[in-house]
């Protein structure tokens, strides 16, 4: 048994718990157990009784507001204390709120009490009221006439949008919506063969987040769609699947968090995309949860709400999966990095999945990061000779996978 971000050991009773006892109240709440060390071992308490009366005391009188909690006696006079995480935040300890850093409790910054304070008033950051308040909204005008045949657009439809009230005027979410603004965008880098080869970059910001979202995909599809003519017919080609960049890119914009200054970043390589979002999970949805698609929490939810009027996501917070099943069939599957300030979606080229052996797979992973490779060239990233390399890319061009083109050392070996 060890400590975790949700569970803290207290050997004795002293004031340090209380620190802890805040934190889980702010955040996903938690279990301290009194009696055990660090190390996880049991030493209990001589007397259950009055430590859990000094326990309830000490929290009663030292955190404000009174926070949910539970006490019980364990086996070898252990005490459990759960710590439920509250609504009516920030839990204060000595006019201070904390939370937890992995196994550690420390004091929340500035941005994380203002976040904490709109979560216990049931305020969300796109609802107050933005700075700017001189906005236009052609660009969403057009975006609505052109998806819903909205033919009226006035005060009253950025009111049904929640967009503007009349007592505090545009809100943030109206503020990111409009055609010129203050916030922060996204910024792409297309590399070459690595990193210190930058072929194009690019920053969207002060611009309505629609024309944000339109213009990343336009850059996409510089460097991800091709069209090959078969016969009399012309066919698009995806290295990436498109549905799948516009689910990333919509879920990066309205699920992040937008009082945090950074812009998206996408990262654009040969073999992969990399969409980095600014802000973590939001509070009340766990990984496992995120990554299953058992869950969602809307953090920016009007804009979620015009992004899916616009059909441009699903609002049911079926983002993840919807990437997933894209590459069903794929060789090839996208990954998704979660820590606390940051969401990373991965998504690599689609291949389709074929029939290989565990070699094989080696093999066609390697041409897969250049579509195009001679023996020599895959020889040191194998575990096996050159010969033992050959047979196996003769095995894939017999099922088809691959072609061969040139002879003798200019032979390059291609993936269909």
């Amino acid at each position: 048994m060890k400590e975790t971000r949700t569970m803290e050991f207290k050997e004795t009773v002293t004031n340090t718990f209380l620190k802890t006892v805040s934190a889980f109240s702010n955040y996903n709440g938690g279990m301290i157990l009194f009696g055990v060390d660090d190390n996880g071992v049991a030493k209990g308490l001589p007397d259950e009784k009055q430590s859990c009366l000094d326990i309830e005391n000490k929290i009663n009188d030292s955190i404000y507001p009174q926070p949910d909690y539970t006490l019980e006696v364990q086996q070898d006079h252990i005490i459990k204390l759960v710590v439920k995480s509250g609504v009516h935040k920030p839990y204060l300890y000595k006019s201070k709120a904390y939370k937890r850093n992995d196994t550690a409790t420390i004091e929340v910054d500035t941005l994380e009490l203002s976040r904490l304070i709109l979560e216990g008033k049931n305020i969300r950051f796109e609802e107050l009221p933005c700075k700017d308040q001189e906005l236009s909204f052609e660009i969403l005008y057009h975006k609505l006439k052109e998806c819903i045949q909205l033919e009226t657009f006035d005060q009253d439809t950025l009111k049904t949008l929640n967009l503007y009230n009349n007592t505090n005027g545009y809100n943030n979410a109206a503020g990111l919506l409009a055609d010129e603004n203050h916030f922060p965008g996204i910024d792409i880098m297309k590399f070459g063969e690595n990193i210190s080869i930058i072929q194009r970059r690019a920053t969207f910001e002060n611009i309505s987040i629609l024309e944000v979202y339109d213009k990343t995909i336009d850059i996409f599809r510089d460097y991800y769609q091709y069209e090959v003519i078969e016969g009399a017919d012309r066919k698009k080609v995806e290295k990436i699947p498109e549905a799948a960049f516009r689910e990333a890119v919509a879920n990066a914009l309205i699920h992040r968090a937008w009082d945090i200054e950074a812009r998206i970043r996408i990262l654009m390589f040969d073999d992969r995309i990399e969409i980095v979002s600014p802000g973590g999970l939001p509070s009340g949805i766990t990984e496992e949860e995120y990554l299953a698609g058992k869950l969602s929490v809307l953090r920016n939810r009007n804009l979620a709400n015009v992004f899916y009027r616009l059909g441009f996501v699903e609002i049911f917070g079926t983002g993840v999966m919807r990437i997933k099943q894209l590459y069903e069939d794929g060789f090839s599957k996208p990954d998704f990095e979660v820590s606390e300030n940051s969401i990373k979606i991965v998504l690599p080229n689609f291949e389709k999945d074929v029939d290989l052996t565990e070699d094989e797979r080696i093999v066609y992973k390697i041409l897969s990061k250049n579509l195009m490779k001679s023996i020599s060239e895959i020889a040191p990233y194998v575990p096996f000779g050159k010969s033992k390399t050959t047979q196996l890319l003769k095995s894939m061009g017999q099922k088809g996978i691959i072609t061969v083109e040139g002879r003798g050392r200019g032979t390059k070996y291609i993936i269909r």
